[in-house]
């Protein structure tokens, strides 16, 4: 630009200013002008660029500065002690998940009567190395104790089958009573399983729920054995009845002995309305000389002119066909005492199939030829209540059972 404008002052010089000045003085001041803003312009041109490249240039600098810092503080010892307690956090909730499921089996090996002065010892191990840091010794120790457990939970089922099948009072039958109760080997997918059934007439039989409860309950809530049930009712047979959250569970702290299924109890009380208006849950109703089974609650209203409700879970037979097909609770998978509620038109039933799995005891229900059964609570809440005594149990206090109780 600098030649430009030497150029265009020496062809000034060599103008004709008398002549100029008479006819092209306006087009002079307007050249000028422009040649005054053009250089003007191109030095703030100048100087923006150059401030931008030493903007850049700064930028730069900064973000090599903060990715220096920031590799130093990750090769930090503080960095690498959080990473390390990240991990411990995530051991420690896993491992102490595995300590809380099985301590809660072998508080039920504990109230059926078992010895576990073997698992206890095994159990105090694993946590002692968890205590020391020593996850993969923990890990082990658990993985051990579990297996133990298992054991111990296919002896008590073999036992418990044995001690329910004296020989001379057993039918080999795959038809169920009309009325009362029986002991019988029942045929199912090529096994033979040991079942407690009784059977009650709808047309005589009224089937109740009590509960130790007056009301809804969240916590410390109140439970009775089985016998006082059937006393305080009058029936004549009785089962425990929904899953709840024992005392003596650790994962219970908070919510001891109540359940959150719903439950319409004698009085015509519903228990747990508002957490079942959408539950996937299965549930029995029973009113006149009927057996209703809906495979989830949420298709049931609150009709009190019924005479009992009673969810839980899984459903076992609906419509004659098993549908229970596997999965869910790891406690399923186990050989085990499966209680039960089913009916075979306006019969209803209750009982005990021995040394099955969910999955076996679904298939027994069906070789029976039952038109709907749902699974009831377990374990060592396991009780089965008929003339006058209990025939399984009594297990542990529970906050609700099933009655039969005469019309």
């Amino acid at each position: 630009m600098v030649l430009n404008i030497l150029k265009y002052i020496k062809h000034f010089k060599q103008l004709d200013f008398k002549h100029i000045f008479k006819t092209q003085l306006p087009d002079i001041l307007v050249i000028s002008v422009l040649i005054v803003v053009l250089v003007i312009t191109n030095v703030n041109l100048l100087n923006n660029v150059n401030s931008y490249k030493r903007s850049n240039s700064d930028l730069t600098n900064k973000l090599k500065v903060t990715a220096g810092k920031l590799n130093d503080l990750q090769n930090q010892d503080q960095y690498k002690i959080n990473q390390q307690l990240k991990k411990n956090i995530t051991n420690i909730q896993s491992l102490s998940k595995d300590v809380v499921d099985i301590y809660q089996n072998i508080l039920d090996l504990k109230v059926q009567k078992q010895d576990t002065s073997d698992l206890d010892k095994q159990l105090a191990q694993g946590i002692n190395y968890i205590s020391e840091i020593n996850y993969p010794s923990a890990s082990a120790q658990l993985n051990s104790l579990a297996d133990s457990v298992k054991k111990k939970q296919d002896e008590l089922a073999k036992a418990q089958a044995a001690a329910s099948a004296p020989a001379q009072n057993v039918t080999k039958s795959n038809t169920p009573p009309t009325n009362g109760f029986s002991v019988q080997s029942v045929s199912a997918n090529g096994a033979d399983f040991t079942v407690y059934i009784i059977a009650a007439d709808l047309n005589s039989t009224k089937v109740i729920v009590d509960t130790a409860s007056d009301g809804d309950c969240g916590n410390n809530c109140p439970v009775m054995p089985l016998a006082d049930y059937v006393a305080r009712s009058g029936a004549y047979a009785g089962i425990n009845g929904s899953y709840f959250c024992p005392a003596e569970y650790p994962s219970c702290v908070g919510k001891t002995n109540s359940f959150d299924l719903l439950v319409m109890n004698k009085n015509k009380t519903y228990f747990n309305s508002s957490n079942n208006v959408y539950s996937t849950n299965p549930a029995v109703i029973f009113y006149g000389n009927n057996a209703r089974f809906v495979s989830q609650a949420l298709s049931w209203g609150r009709d009190t002119s019924v005479d009992s409700v009673l969810s839980n879970y899984p459903l076992l037979v609906n419509n004659g066909n098993v549908v229970y097909s596997g999965g869910g609770d790891a406690k399923y998978a186990p050989k085990a005492a499966r209680t039960f509620v089913a009916n075979k038109g306006n019969t209803a039933y209750i009982g005990i199939v021995f040394n099955a799995t969910m999955q076996e005891s679904a298939n027994v229900l069906k070789a029976l030829g039952m038109d709907n059964a749902m699974n009831l609570d377990q374990g060592g809440s396991t009780a089965l209540w008929y003339g006058g005594g209990y025939k399984a149990g009594p297990g542990r206090n529970i906050p609700n059972a099933l009655l039969f109780v005469r019309k």
